[in-house]
């Protein structure tokens, strides 16, 4: 019975994969707010490069202390990037993309405002002077970090936005999405990039405007089919992710005398 059921499950499998990348590559009509949301993404370096010439903050507190840095956790700082895409894998209901737009593009504008009123510098950074593959990793991050616009960590918020919107489509993938959030605040800490303020702060930007634009919604309003194929999409995006560290760790290889 094993035999015949085998074959059934694993090309149930490889539909499912086919199903997964045709929606991942479904076109999607571009909308005014979607326009708006790319083209205010550089007014992040424009803030930065503003506020850099005057008086900043440092909003530290003694829970600082008790993240030392750790350049290991780089690797998992790294992956907020996708952790903050995870809704372009997952989310394809159209009313529920409207809404994920209007979410992250009201979560910049209003971490620009508080940038602007509030200016803050991110943590001194310490010497990293290991020859190891996360210590290059974390030396890469720092000499291309912007040192402002820390507070509220507009990385945890997305990261937090996106655990939210893929909670709405498939409730396992929203609570793996979650964790992957957290350890995504949790590296930002440990890399020295924020304040325990800034993180609280991102995190609750992110569930604020989580509920003002997804309250009510529901996930039956999602196709059953879309939902069965969001753990198969969100795990392409860690897939992606894994490719890419792969990639630097070959070229650390390669470069390593």
């Amino acid at each position: 019975m094993l035999e015949i059921e085998a074959p059934s499950v694993a090309s149930r499998l490889v539909g499912d994969i086919r199903a997964a990348r045709a929606l991942f590559l479904r076109p999607q009509r571009l909308t005014l707010p979607m326009a708006a949301l790319f083209a205010i993404i550089p007014f992040y370096l424009v803030i930065g490069a503003f506020v850099a010439g005057g008086h900043t903050h440092r909003p530290e507190t003694p829970l600082d202390a008790l993240f030392p840095l750790a350049p290991a956790w780089s690797l998992v700082y790294l992956s907020l990037f996708l952790a903050a895409l995870l809704p372009v894998f997952v989310v394809h209901q159209q009313e529920l993309v409207r809404r994920v737009v209007w979410m992250y593009l009201t979560t910049w504008l209003t971490a620009f405002a508080v940038f602007l009123l509030y200016p803050t510098a991110a943590p001194m950074h310490a010497d990293v002077l290991g020859g190891g593959f996360t210590d290059v990793v974390m030396r890469g991050l720092y000499d291309s970090d912007v040192r402002y616009n820390c507070f509220p960590s507009l990385h945890v918020a997305q990261c937090y936005l996106a655990a939210n919107c893929c909670h709405k489509v498939h409730r396992r993938t929203g609570m793996v999405a979650f964790v992957w959030a957290t350890l995504v605040a949790l590296s930002t800490l440990y890399t020295k990039q924020h304040y325990v303020a800034d993180v609280v702060a991102g995190m609750a930007l992110a569930f604020t405007v989580s509920h003002l634009f997804l309250h009510g919604y529901p996930r039956e309003a999602t196709p059953a089919a879309e939902q069965r194929l969001a753990p198969i999409l969100a795990f392409g995006a860690f897939a992606v992710y894994s490719l890419g560290v792969s990639a630097l760790w070959v070229a650390y290889l390669v470069a390593k005398p």
